[in-house]
């Protein structure tokens, strides 16, 4: 059954990123979302390499893992939530979650990967606060007892 959804519509107002990257890491697709998440405009991230949001330690590790995924067509994180830090534009450091999709020619050549991303920067600051938080109410317990 053909679906009715416009899928341009779908892709420039969802509220995470969606980003394409080509089979060498190229930026084919980056939506409003994306935009607002990392601080690059489309037209500036558009033919960059993915380097544009991934802190520099944190390269190697993600090459290694690309070029591989990009040479089997398989990737081992189909279904799972990765939680990676990132770069935006302006330097900061970002916490992101995102998925990841395989994208295939209909001669099941790759194509490239889909990311959907979210920022959780807030979420994870939170959650770093509230572990401190709890150290401490833990280590004032045992001081009582």
């Amino acid at each position: 059954m053909q679906s009715n959804v416009d899928l341009k519509q779908l892709v420039a107002g969802a509220g995470d990123a969606i980003m394409v990257a080509d089979a060498q890491g190229a930026i084919t697709l980056w939506n409003q979302a994306a935009e607002r998440i990392f601080g690059y405009a489309e037209a500036e991230a558009l033919g960059k390499s993915l380097d544009l949001i991934i802190p520099e330690r944190q390269r190697g590790r993600h090459w290694d893992g690309y070029q591989k995924t990009m040479d089997t067509g398989i990737t081992k994180y189909g279904a799972d939530l990765l939680r990676v830090p990132a770069l935006h534009k302006d330097g900061h450091t970002l916490s992101i979650a995102f998925t990841v999709s395989m994208l295939f020619s209909e001669d099941r050549k790759v194509m490239g990967i889909v990311a959907i991303v979210r920022d959780e920067t807030a979420r994870f600051a939170e959650e770093r606060k509230l572990r401190a938080r709890l150290v401490e109410v833990e280590a004032r317990s045992k001081e009582t007892q």
